[in-house]
């Protein structure tokens, strides 16, 4: 904004005016001037209104298979990475790596996970790192062996903890085994959470804990498709191999999902 004051100088001084008196309108004019920009300024310093962008969603979870696919025009070829039971041992590990490929991930937390300050401080390093954390129950229960008061304790308890470390609620709920049930679901609704099962994920059998096997059956397999939703676990093998299965999975020409990309209730 231009700012303009008026000095009030009548058109008719000449230079020839009385000096004394032209310095006394002079220091007048600049007090004028500097009360009018202290006002000024005292209306730029009200706060402005701040309007929130809301991303919309660039994808959506296909319950049917528990694929991601695009709503409109987006890359299909894409995969969603997932890291379960984090974080454990090497969850922080996984996260650094993968930021240093610039390939985004859930990491779905179990509460049992997050009993010290050491572990919520892993926690909130890799939540600052950029990645999303998604619900994966407190204690990695069987959801249909439980009551419906225990499967909600096992889900919101979750839900709150992670708030308490990042400031944010989960988006994404996963249930232990892929076991949900009727009343789970109901809580994932009211918690505002997306259900997500997966793909494919081999980590957790015998055959395939190495570095080596896990890389093989992750890039190299038959179910790997456009919109794969990979299961990981926290796992020494499967932190060894990620850098190699991000790779592999890139060779193949699949882009590595921003998961904020996907359609959540």
């Amino acid at each position: 904004m231009l700012l303009t004051a008026c000095t009030g100088e009548p058109a008719n001084v000449t230079k020839e005016a009385d000096p004394a008196e032209n310095s006394d309108k002079k220091t007048d004019i600049e007090e004028s001037t500097r009360n009018e920009k202290q006002e000024n300024q005292g209306d730029k310093t009200e706060p402005e209104e701040t309007v929130e962008v809301v991303q919309e969603p660039q994808y959506k979870i296909n319950e049917n298979n528990w694929s991601i696919e695009p709503l409109a025009g987006q890359n299909a070829k894409v995969v969603l990475l997932t890291i379960d039971d984090a974080p454990d041992k090497y969850a922080l590990k996984m996260a650094e790596d993968l930021k240093a490929m610039d390939a985004p991930a859930i990491f779905f937390v179990n509460g049992h996970f997050l009993d010290t300050p050491e572990e919520k401080n892993v926690l909130k390093k890799i939540h600052d790192m950029g990645f999303m954390i998604g619900n994966h129950t407190y204690s990695h229960s069987s959801l249909p062996d439980l009551s419906p008061e225990k499967q909600k304790e096992e889900i919101v308890t979750v839900n709150e903890l992670v708030e308490s470390i990042t400031g944010e609620r989960p988006k994404f709920f996963r249930a232990p085994f892929g076991q949900n049930t009727d009343y789970s679901r109901q809580i994932a609704a009211e918690e505002k959470m997306a259900l997500m099962n997966w793909t494919y994920g081999y980590d957790w059998e015998k055959a395939y804990q190495t570095k080596e096997a896990i890389t093989e059956i992750m890039v190299n397999n038959p179910y790997l498709n456009n919109g794969a939703n990979l299961l990981m676990h926290d796992r020494t093998w499967t932190s060894e191999a990620l850098p190699d299965i991000v790779k592999g999975l890139r060779e193949k020409g699949y882009e590595t999902l921003d998961p904020a990309k996907i359609k959540t209730p």
